[in-house]
């Protein structure tokens, strides 16, 4: 049975464009005929109200929801707690009850896998499930790594977000070595990037030296606008809110160099299966 390919987008470092690039990368996979769910894994619910949903804490279910129901080991209904967005996108929200479940995670049993339970249960509906991380390596974050394939890492086209790399990396490595074996870095990505500036050409120069050898750098670069920032008091994502814009078209190059690396992983995985 063909599952979806989970990846979390995940940097400590806010501000990075997480939730865009999670909003973005989600609807450009749908345009190109995937069905995906986008998950809201930060309390601050930044995915859940870029993608309209105002007042999140007036939601009936969200993730904070199933995992407090997974923690005491209930029976789940995760399908009652997913919302669909008009651009074809399905979102499963958070809001601030996050915050106070992270401290309950501390005490659970297998309480790195609690999100995963959550995740396996809805990965035969889905091509590609999304995960937008909080800005902090915390026990959700941790979850967020447990439960993925794979991570998508932005990253600010400034020095001290970029610096910053060296531990998630690290981080990243120590979950891979206690927690999920099988868990990838699938690539960095380069948002808010003022291409005119020299300090952008060299950060993604020293990103590609310093990393290049051991990561994928994705040739596409988001490059930085405002109505990047304006789509998510709108609800929408670039396609609409600024079509034919170079933000619009540099996100649908970047989804199409993620699907195509994702189906060439898929196609070699079909290959080693029948050896």
């Amino acid at each position: 049975m063909k599952e979806a390919k989970v990846f979390a987008l995940c940097n400590q470092k806010g501000g990075t464009g997480k939730s865009n690039t999670t909003v973005n990368l989600g609807i450009g996979l749908v345009n190109q005929g995937r069905k995906v769910l986008v998950i809201d894994s930060d309390p601050q619910a930044d995915l859940t109200i870029s993608l309209g949903w105002r007042d999140p804490e007036q939601l009936n279910r969200t993730l904070a929801t199933l995992m407090k129901e997974a923690i005491m080991d209930e029976p789940l209904d995760t399908r009652e707690a997913i919302l669909h967005h008009p651009e074809g996108v399905d979102l499963l929200p958070a809001d601030l009850e996050l915050s106070a479940l992270e401290m309950s995670l501390v005490t659970a049993m297998s309480r790195e896998y609690v999100l995963k339970r959550i995740v396996q249960d809805l990965k035969k509906d889905y091509d590609y499930i999304l995960i937008d991380t909080m800005p902090s390596l915390g026990m959700i974050t941790i979850n967020a790594l447990a439960a993925a394939d794979s991570v998508i890492i932005p990253v600010q086209a400034h020095y001290l977000p970029a610096k910053g790399m060296t531990q998630l990396i690290k981080t990243i490595g120590k979950v891979q070595r206690q927690i999920n074996p099988a868990l990838a870095i699938e690539g960095v990505i380069l948002t808010m990037a003022d291409v005119r500036t020299n300090m952008t050409k060299t950060v993604a120069e020293t990103i590609r030296e310093q990393y290049g050898s051991v990561l994928k750098i994705y040739r596409n670069v988001i490059p930085f606008a405002i109505a990047a920032a304006e789509t998510s008091a709108e609800g929408k994502s670039i396609y609409i809110h600024a079509k034919g814009s170079k933000v619009a078209k540099a996100y649908e190059a970047f989804t199409k160099e993620v699907l195509q690396n994702a189906e060439k992983q898929r196609t070699q995985a079909r290959a080693a299966q029948c050896r």
